[in-house]
């Protein structure tokens, strides 16, 4: 009987559960031999913290989940950037991380704070073999929901789902603390990132509750950043208000405009950018700017327009960006 390679009729799923399976087949094997059946919660007998025979801490993940982890591991894959950018936060380096949103690596904003650390995935997913190959205690899952994708993670190590439904940096920076044992920087943290609200919205001077607008631009055109999303919670915080349809929820990460609605993304402050600062898209953005549309916002005529670092801005977010963030609004809008 003749053999065929199928694997380029698979679906991309469908390939990766095929890849993973010998692989995984020799995790799952590791870890029988090396735990016993008394552990509850998902990923609690994982081949990480077989390696790993200390003390574990239960905590309750994004979903719900009651997950053993070991006490304050070192080896940590990421699989998220809001994950990436907690565990930064928190000083922990992971030892494997999934692509940012349009990037290849780490967001621009971490690229120097990542440098070094080993590409296991990208945004559509985690590639199995390489966080396999990361040997990690404990993998940080992000907002991972595919249940095939998840088990096979708990078949490493333990898996954590770190961000819920409302996507709120601060609630997923306090798992990740419990997760990695830095529950008191975690707090810290958030203490400090209040106080910082506090100190920009006294230097905003007449500009404190303004309209802010924040856009993002690529080869799929401009996208305004509606409620629910990393940089509106900040605007929040801010207690800026915001134009039109941004005051509302969106059905995704962004929504798209066409160039007769670029009207839309105009407010007192607009702040708008690209994921990647080089390339396609920042030669794109480079065009838009010269269209008479983006020449008439009121924004752009009051020389109140700052171009931002759209990784930062406009993709999933973190405690490192919120700080950043807060950083480029008062350079941007202080009182002179």
């Amino acid at each position: 009987m003749e053999i065929t390679d199928m694997s380029s009729t698979l679906t991309p799923r469908a390939r990766l559960t095929a890849v993973a399976a010998l692989t995984l087949a020799s995790a799952l094997t590791l870890s029988a031999c090396g735990s016993d059946d008394s552990g509850s919660g998902s990923g609690d007998k994982g081949a990480g913290q077989a390696k790993n025979a200390g003390k574990t801490v239960a905590v309750t993940d994004a979903t719900g989940a009651e997950v053993k982890v070991p006490e304050a591991p070192k080896k940590v894959v990421v699989l998220s950037e809001m994950d990436l950018d907690s565990s930064l936060a928190l000083g922990v380096k992971p030892v494997g991380l999934t692509a940012g949103r349009g990037q290849k690596g780490a967001p621009g904003y971490l690229a120097e704070q990542a440098k070094g650390i080993p590409v296991v995935g990208a945004v559509t997913g985690p590639d199995i073999e390489k966080v396999l190959a990361a040997k990690p205690e404990v993998i940080l899952a992000g907002q991972l929901a595919d249940k095939q994708v998840l088990k096979q993670l708990q078949a490493i190590a333990p898996t954590v789902v770190t961000i819920d439904k409302t996507k709120d940096w601060k609630k997923s920076l306090e798992l990740t603390g419990k997760v990695l044992g830095k529950s008191n920087e975690a707090a810290a943290f958030v203490k400090g990132y209040g106080t910082k609200v506090g100190e920009v919205k006294a230097a905003l001077g007449a500009n404190a509750g303004k309209t802010v607008s924040v856009a993002r631009y690529s080869a799929k055109g401009t996208a305004v950043m509606q409620q629910g999303v990393f940089i509106s919670d900040i605007l929040k915080d801010l207690e800026f208000k915001r134009p039109g349809i941004q005051n509302e929820k969106g059905q995704g990460h962004s929504t798209p405009l066409s160039d007769e609605d670029l009207k839309q993304i105009d407010a007192d402050w607009l702040f708008i950018g690209t994921l990647m600062q080089k390339g396609p898209d920042a030669k794109l953005f480079g065009e838009l700017k010269e269209k008479p549309a983006y020449k008439e916002l009121g924004a752009v005529k009051n020389k109140h327009l700052t171009e931002i670092d759209g990784s930062k801005w406009t993709s999933l977010g973190g405690a490192t960006a919120a700080m950043s963030v807060l950083d480029d609004i008062k350079t941007a809008m202080a009182s002179k």
